[in-house]
Parts: C-alpha cells; sequence; structure tokens
C-alpha cells in the first residue's frame, strides 16, 4: 500500500514555528513509514519529514499576504500534486477542500482530514463527493457534518519530541496564534486575578495585528506578563515543560488544539474553557480542568494538584502517534478492500 499526503504549500512538513496541519502530516508520514507503509508526502521544498518529498513550489510562505493568490496556489499545487500521486498510490490523502474536487478525475480512494471549523458552505460543498472518505478530527466536529462517509480519529503526538518535567515552575503558559478567538486577553486576566506570571509564545498575524497592539502588548510588562515571541519545538519544550499550568481560553470551537497534547506530553496540566474538542481532549483531574470561565480556572489554579506522571500517562495512552497511525491505516486497508470488492467480478 501507498500513500500520498498532499499539505499546503505555505508552510514546510514539520512546521518550523506555526503550523498544526503540517505537524499533523509529519507525525502521520513518520509513524506510517515506521509501520511499514509506504508514503509520499507533497509539499514544499523547505520541508525535512523524513520520507519521500515531492514539491512544485520551493519556499514557504508565511502568513499568506493577499488570500486570492494564495488559494489559486493552493489550487496549483493540488491539481499537480493530486495528478502525480495517480500514477503509483493506491490512497490520496488530503488536507484541504481545494483537492477535494480532484477526486471526480481520481481512479484512486480519496481522503479528506477536515482541519477547519465548522463551515456552512464547505459542508454543502462536502456533500457532493459522498464517495470520498472524510476524518473529522473530533466528534463535536463530526456531529456538524452530514457526509455519508465520516469518522473521527482524534490527533496523536510523537512523545519522544517532548520532554517530561516533574517539578514545575511557578508561571503559566500561553501558547498559540495571538488571536480574539485564542482568548490572549482572558489568558491576562488570570495571570492578573492570581498573581502568577504569564509567559505568552505565539506568532502574531496581519489579521490580528490590531488586536495584539491594543489589547495584549500594554499589558506585557516583563514581569507578571511576558512575550516570548514564536516559539518553535526547543521552545515549546522549556515554556511548557517547566510551566505549572498552559491556559487554553478558547472563544471558538477548535476543532481539535494539537497544543494541549504538547503541553500534556511534558507533564503540563490544562485548564481550558470548554469548547470544541476540549472536553474530548482534557480529562478533568487527569490531564487538567475543563472550565465554564475565567473565574473558575483562577479557582482551580489555587488548588491544583495534578501529578505530571499522570498527565503524561494520559496522553500516552490515549493520543499517541502509535494509536492515530493504526486508525489511519485500519481506514486506508478498509477503503482498498471495499474498493476491491465493488470491482471484482460478479
Amino acid at each position: 500500500m501507498r500513500v500520498a499526503l498532499v499539505a499546503a504549500p505555505f508552510i514546510s512538513v514539520p512546521p518550523a514555528e506555526y503550523g498544526g496541519t503540517e505537524l499533523f502530516v509529519a507525525h502521520l508520514a513518520q509513524g506510517l513509514r515506521q509501520a511499514g507503509t509506504d508514503v509520499v508526502v507533497y509539499t514544499n521544498g523547505e520541508s525535512t519529514v523524513n520520507v519521500e518529498r515531492r514539491c512544485l513550489y520551493e519556499r514557504s510562505e508565511w502568513p499568506v499576504r493577499i488570500a486570492e493568490q494564495a488559494w489559486i496556489k493552493e489550487l496549483n499545487h493540488a491539481g499537480w500534486a493530486i495528478r502525480d500521486a495517480a500514477r503509483d498510490c493506491d490512497i490520496v490523502h488530503v488536507q484541504s477542500s481545494q483537492g477535494l474536487a480532484f477526486s471526480r478525475f481520481l481512479d484512486r480512494q480519496m481522503v479528506l482530514t477536515l482541519h477547519n471549523p465548522y463551515n456552512k458552505s464547505l459542508s454543502e460543498y462536502y456533500v457532493h463527493y459522498p464517495e470520498v472518505q472524510f476524518v473529522s478530527i473530533s466528534e463535536n466536529q463530526r456531529k456538524q457534518e452530514s457526509m455519508p462517509k465520516i469518522l473521527t480519529i482524534h490527533h496523536g503526538i510523537e512523545l519522544e519530541s517532548y520532554r517530561y518535567v516533574r517539578q514545575k515552575q511557578q508561571y503559566l503558559s500561553f501558547i498559540g496564534r495571538i488571536a480574539p478567538v485564542k482568548g490572549t486577553h482572558l489568558a491576562i486576566e488570570v495571570a492578573k486575578r492570581t498573581g502568577i506570571p504569564l509567559k505568552i509564545a505565539g506568532e502574531v498575524q496581519p489579521a490580528h495585528r490590531e488586536y495584539f497592539e491594543s489589547k495584549i502588548k500594554p499589558q506585557i510588562d516583563g514581569k507578571l506578563v511576558q512575550y516570548v515571541g514564536p516559539a518553535d519545538l526547543k521552545s515549546k519544550n522549556e515554556l511548557l515543560g517547566n510551566s505549572m499550568a498552559m491556559l487554553f481560553p478558547i472563544q471558538w470551537n477548535e476543532p481539535f488544539g494539537l497544543v494541549m497534547l504538547e503541553a500534556m506530553a511534558c507533564g503540563t496540566p490544562v485548564l481550558a474553557i470548554a469548547g470544541g474538542s476540549v472536553s474530548e481532549v482534557v480529562r478533568d483531574g487527569i490531564s487538567g480542568y475543563v472550565c465554564r470561565s475565567v473565574r473558575e480556572i483562577v479557582n482551580r489554579l489555587r488548588s491544583l494538584s495534578i501529578d505530571p506522571s499522570t498527565i503524561r500517562g494520559y496522553v500516552e495512552e490515549n493520543f499517541s502517534i502509535q494509536k492515530m497511525v493504526g486508525e489511519y491505516v485500519t481506514l486506508y486497508r478498509g477503503l482498498l478492500t471495499n474498493r476491491d470488492s465493488a470491482q471484482a467480478p460478479r
């Protein structure tokens, strides 16, 4: 079995900093290879994932500045990649809606993992492709869709890449896009109410520059609130591993949220506001707490006592790369078996 993983051309696989979907593709590709599955990743020329790679565009381009041009570029990349993959791959696994349209011309099984939150227009588009196998990344996401072939596979994480730290320091962490829906301002509010220092890491994208300048930057004093900029894997390990808790005060239905797994892999509890996949990822009293408000987060911090080894064990059991890869391999094989059965002479 040979699998093509088609990523967008804008961010390298794995990403140097921001790029949740690209991190997923890297983890899946490496896991498939280790499981003995032949895999090729269609990405850009700056990618370093240790599998066969092919590219149309040499350079990363992030953040995207002109949305219309980016949409055309991804469409071109997807068309090229799917045509190339059709020559020798059994499964073509895409990550965005642009690639979906090419399934009509493809004599292969196509899988689309849904990385975006529910969008009415996209969902109306999806139902025109009943032969495509859709994968939701949370049950919350799946329940909002109506495609006939859709199942949930949670993301997994490469635990060996994250340093388990038992002795924590007295500060809180926040990692994510600096954006209103991520609740960066609420994380700062928690720090102010508790007096516990907060370290913020994340990318400030052009669309949210005004939010950063007006709501976040004035609160950064270098003592109670620090901003450390974008975080690569080494920085994440340092920031999350030593933190007494990571704050995840989202204000939208996050489809998954890989950073929650990254924190827990370091033995750090996640204190999150309920929404999207949060209740599927965080288990109360085991890996953190699912809260309804900033006030509840503050109250939890006043009596926080979760064993870091319990948190790490929870991730190992429920969100390992091996578990995720095993579910995708089962899915791929099932699709090929059903295809062969349908094509067999009667």
